[in-house]
């Protein structure tokens, strides 16, 4: 290293130390110092290009990455440097060609060669990563390379763009190499499973079953669960049910494993007979076996004793019993009733127990209902109230059988609130599923009646449950759907904050209070709370893009093929999430009432819009988690409280992401072409399929009678309402829209403004001398708006005042945040038209004229809906309102709680009701004056 260099590496390690801790400011002047005296160094240039994206300056950083990819740079630091920034921008198909040009010219440097293929892995790109992995293992000769070759083959023929009849060659052709492996599968676990899943996968159960009945093979599948799972399907593909069943006998018997899928094995071998005598035998021995292990386990493991439950079950359902396995569900609640698993062992059992069997099963467990002394006996009192629960009949749920209930579990509750008196608060109470219990008794009481005075019973028992049991976040998880039920959004975030939820929790529970989470906005009056929320419950998202890949890039390094198509598929998952894309379509409609429409935000929200609409969409949300204790026969509680009582699914957010594309998409001056020119990170990998779907523009103007049907009546002709907004503007926006040149034009002059550059890789042509090309034809004839659109706002008054007479103040605000949002859609619309130049070049001064007065009739409306939200929401702020919310409790449980306590949550409801309708209210008229 001579001198020079050396003195200039010494000079560049206070830019990594700054970068390392996150002092982007600082690296950057350090880097302007240092290009001053080293102009042309490409490492600086990279460092300063990471520095700036580091600090949001994304277009600043464009010019310097450009710079440093024209050099085809070979440098190990530069290559790391511009992986982070190139990452950062999105430009995965960059970062791969970087490296690929850098291999070319080192094609004997191996870790090159690894990060030039883990370039490749990151960016999804399976086809070139297997050709990658192929030369280097001819030329390294590491057979570790062969392998990775194999699993992109196979990840290429599983990914969504690989077409259908490409994918049995790639499958064949991961198996010939595999097959040219010098040593056996088999000397490495992973390795074995690739194997076995390929074969799997081929359908070769012949060449399976010799790597199975193998001596190493029975070790690896004995120890290794993967492995294990993989023969449990080849065999179950081959129909080797009773061989898998012997086996698992030969477990459970002489091994004493008391996996619950070898009792399962062994049950699924059982009932394989056709022949009924042959069954009936298999049966008994079954029967036996199981009995003799249950005997044998006593109270240390529940396994045979519900085995034996289910093959009676499954004899039953067969025909060979007469009757339900009543009395082994009996002995199996006498053993393990005091367990907190009995409820879910036992309830899939309870849906067969019909007729005259069902009523003895309800006496039985009635008989178990004394006031217990100890936490056991209070766990097996809780189960059996449970399990009779579940088996009630439709006629046994009637308000006054419910409202029975309630008092039957919160007497309970307080009876034995005692027995958790000495335990540490970090633990749960012991009778808090009691209050669960009541809690649904209570949600059903009110879908039976409609009194919300049960809703608020319900939340004065979970409320007072958490003072006892302050880590119950299954009370909370009720508690924050009631609250929204009632139009009180402030106590439902702070039970959702309550819940500590984090990492991809954040995907799965944030649909808690971020669905339609519009409806409580106040983002109009400048509180971005539930924005805020909206971005936070993002952050896992992008923690997903950055971190992965390199999960992924360890595993292969690792040879851990089992695991990386569960990372890929993690990371699929996440990436394209429909949670993820709900909360950015809420955030938008908050955003937009909060922020100006403009030219900026409608290009960057279109972009994104238009790339979630064409993903494959996956629910990972977690509806499991309530705690369900509602009758078989009746909705579960999840859906009991739904927000309006529909579900926000893909078909909700596909109907309106049609609604806003199709707007923006109008409003905006990019089309494709220029779209293309000037995104800068890649687009989404689009499915096999796509390329024979109808055009976006087809796509987004019809909507399915399963996306109408998720939508409430609100909803409803909001759709109706955008839909002939576009369809009456589409053509004036069509017509007024300046051409692709001039929209390049203009970008390139911005950029060459801010950044002091020009915009590389765009070729503007020439325009004419008022910027605008000449149009030959003649502009469309303005007609008045369709009477959908110019009656839209009279039957929002309509609705308002007929609703406005309710007690319900979700509904209330339903109404009128749509009909602000209806508001904005058309000003939306319209924004193209607010230029008088634009009106006058075009001629479209009936036009204007028209949606002027379209505004006006609009905000006529919408301020008497504010005036009258204000109103409403001055109601509760009063004592009145609170004496009546605590009125509305049930009696007999108020008489277990302070009457103190009480007051307060009623404050707090009435509180909350009257900051959002407030809230609601004067940030209508704030959002008039945006917006005009």
């Amino acid at each position: 290293m001579s001198a020079s260099s050396a003195a200039l590496e010494r000079q560049i390690r206070p830019i990594y130390d700054a970068l390392d801790t996150g002092s982007n400011k600082s690296a950057i002047v350090t880097c302007n110092k240092l290009l001053k005296k080293y102009p042309t160094n490409i490492l600086l240039k990279a460092l300063k290009a990471l520095a700036l994206i580091r600090s949001q300056k994304v277009e600043e950083s464009l010019v310097l990455c450009d710079e440093v990819l024209e050099s085809k740079p070979t440098h190990d630091g530069v290559l790391t440097a511009m992986m982070h920034v190139l990452r950062g921008l999105g430009r995965h198909n960059d970062m791969v060609t970087m490296f690929d040009e850098a291999f070319k010219k080192s094609p004997s440097n191996e870790e090159l060669g690894c990060q030039t293929f883990f370039a490749h892995v990151r960016a999804s790109h399976w086809k070139s990563a297997h050709l990658i992995a192929t030369r280097m293992y001819k030329t390294f000769q590491d057979e570790k390379y062969l392998y990775w070759s194999v699993i992109c083959a196979i990840l290429q023929a599983n990914d969504i763009s690989t077409p259908p009849a490409m994918r049995p060659i790639l499958f064949q052709l991961a198996h010939r190499l595999i097959q040219t492996s010098p040593n056996p599968s088999y000397i490495s676990a992973d390795r074995f499973h690739l194997h076995l899943s390929l074969l799997r996968q081929l359908g070769l159960y012949d060449e399976a079953n010799k790597l199975l009945d193998s001596d190493v093979g029975k070790s690896i599948c004995a120890t290794n669960l993967s492995c294990d799972e993989l023969r449990r399907e080849i065999w179950q593909l081959q129909g080797k049910v009773k061989e898998e069943g012997q086996r698992a006998e030969l477990l459970i018997t002489e091994k004493r494993d008391r996996n619950w899928l070898e009792f399962l094995a062994v049950i699924n071998a059982t009932f394989n007979e056709e022949d009924s005598d042959l069954l009936k035998e298999s049966v008994q021995k079954t029967q036996k076996i199981f009995t003799d292990i249950a005997a044998q386990d006593g109270l240390k493991d529940r396994s045979a004793l519900l085995a034996l439950i289910e093959v009676e079950q499954r004899a039953h359902e067969r025909g060979i019993s007469q009757s339900p396995p009543v009395s082994l569900m009996e002995e199996y609640f006498e053993k393990f009733g005091n367990k907190a698993c009995c409820f879910e062992d036992l309830k899939p059992y309870v849906k067969s127990a019909l007729g005259n069997d069902l009523s003895h099963w309800t006496s039985f467990l009635e008989s178990k209902l004394t006031v217990p002394e100890t936490i056991p006996a209070l766990q097996e009192v809780i189960n059996a109230l449970k399990l009779i629960r579940y088996g009630l009949t439709a006629s046994e749920i009637t308000l006054e059988s419910e409202l029975k209930r309630v008092n039957q579990y919160a007497k309970l509750y307080f009876e034995t609130i005692s027995l958790g008196a000495n335990l540490p608060s970090t633990e749960l109470q012991p009778g808090d599923d009691l209050v669960l219990l009541a809690a649904n008794a209570l949600i059903s009481a009110w879908k039976l009646s409609q009194s919300t005075s049960h809703l608020l019973t319900a939340i004065n028992l979970l409320e007072f449950a958490l003072t006892k049991s302050k880590h119950c976040f299954l009370a909370r998880l009720v508690l924050i759907r009631l609250y929204r039920i009632l139009g009180a959004p402030l106590p439902a975030l702070e039970h959702y904050r309550a819940l500590n939820i984090k990492q991809v929790q954040n995907d799965t529970l944030s649909h808690l209070v971020l669905s339609r989470a519009s409806t409580f906005s106040l983002a109009s009056m400048g509180d971005l709370t539930l924005s805020t929320e909206c971005l936070e419950a993002t952050q896992i998202y992008l923690s997903n893009s950055q971190e992965t890949g390199d999960f992924i890039v360890r595993a292969f390094n690792a040879e851990k093929y089992s695991q990386i198509p569960e990372f890929i598929a993690f990371e699929d998952r996440l990436d394209t999430s429909l949670q993820r894309d709900s909360v950015k379509m809420e955030h938008l409609r908050m955003r937009l009432t909060h922020e100006p429409v403009n030219s900026d935000v409608i290009d960057m929200e279109l972009i994104e819009l238009k790339f979630i609409f064409d993903r494959v969409h996956h629910d990972n949300r977690d509806f499991a988690i309530f705690p369900n204790y509602q009758p078989n026969v009746s909705d579960s509680l999840n859906h009991q409280t739904l927000l309006f009582g529909k579900e926000e699914g893909f078909p909700w957010l596909s109907a309106f992401l049609k609604i806003y594309i199709r707007i923006l998409q109008q409003a905006s001056d990019l089309d494709d072409t220029v779209e293309e020119k000037l995104l800068i990170g890649d687009r989404p990998k689009p499915a096999a399929e796509s390329v024979t779907r109808a055009s976006l523009s087809e796509r987004i103007q019809n909507f399915t009678p399963e996306e109408l049907s998720t939508l409430t009546s609100e909803e409803t002709k909001l759709v109706e309402y955008a839909t002939s907004l576009s369809g009456w503007l589409g053509p004036y926006h069509d017509y007024a829209r300046p051409p692709p040149s001039v929209v390049l034009a203009e970008a390139a002059k911005q950029t060459e403004l801010k950044t002091g550059h020009p915009l590389k890789g765009i070729e503007v042509p020439p325009i004419n001398g008022n910027g605008q090309h000449k149009k030959d034809e003649e502009p469309p004839a303005v007609v008045d708006a369709p009477e959908s659109v110019a009656k839209h706002f009279d039957g929002i008054r309509e609705r308002f005042e007929t609703v406005k007479t309710s007690d319900s103040v979700v509904d209330l605000l339903h109404v009128a945040t749509l009909a602000q949002e209806a508001f904005i859609l058309l000003v939306t619309e319209s924004t193209r038209f607010k230029s008088s130049s634009v009106v006058k070049m075009n001629k479209f001064g009936a036009l204007a004229t028209n949606l002027k007065d379209l505004k006006a009739a609009a905000q006529a409306v919408l301020k008497d809906i504010s005036t009258e939200l204000i109103k409403r929401g001055e109601s509760f702020n009063n004592a009145e309102a609170r004496k009546a919310c605590v009125d509305a409790s049930n009696t007999d449980i108020s008489a277990y709680i302070s009457h103190d306590f009480i007051l307060n949550l009623a404050k707090k409801i009435s509180d909350s009701r009257y900051k959002i309708l407030e809230g609601v209210g004067k940030g209508i008229v704030r959002v008039i004056a945006l917006h005009t």
